[in-house]
C-alpha cells in the first residue's frame, strides 16, 4: 500500500506543476488554488508512504520521477525543447529512481 501512496503522491505533484504552467496562461487566481490543493494531497501522500518506506527513499523517488514526468509532459503538451542532454538526464533519474526501488525491496 505504501507504493501507492507514493505513486500517488508523484501524480498529485506532476499535476500542480503542470497547473503552474496553466497559471501563467491567465486566471492566476483560480489555478493558485488548484495548485496549493494538489500540492497538499501530494504532500499527504508522501507522508503516509513515508510510514513504511525510508525517507530518502520516498524523497529521491518523488522528486526524481517527477522531474523525470515533468520534463517528458512539458515536452509533449507544451512542445518544450527536448535535446540530448535532456534525455540522458532522464535516462540517469530512472536508472537512480530503479536502483532505489531496488535497495528498498532488499
Amino acid at each position: 500500500m505504501h507504493w501507492i501512496y507514493l505513486i500517488s503522491a508523484i501524480l498529485f505533484e506532476v499535476m500542480a506543476t503542470l497547473s503552474i504552467k496553466q497559471a501563467t496562461q491567465g486566471n492566476t487566481y483560480v489555478w493558485s488554488a488548484v495548485i496549493t490543493v494538489l500540492y497538499i494531497i501530494s504532500f499527504s501522500f508522501v507522508y503516509y508512504a513515508t510510514k513504511s518506506i525510508e525517507i530518502g527513499t520516498v524523497y529521491a523517488i518523488w522528486a526524481g520521477t517527477g522531474t523525470a514526468l515533468i520534463v517528458l509532459l512539458g515536452w509533449l503538451i507544451f512542445n518544450e525543447d527536448m535535446n540530448l542532454y535532456k534525455i540522458v538526464g532522464v535516462v540517469s533519474i530512472v536508472f537512480g529512481v530503479v536502483l532505489l526501488k531496488i535497495q528498498a525491496s532488499a
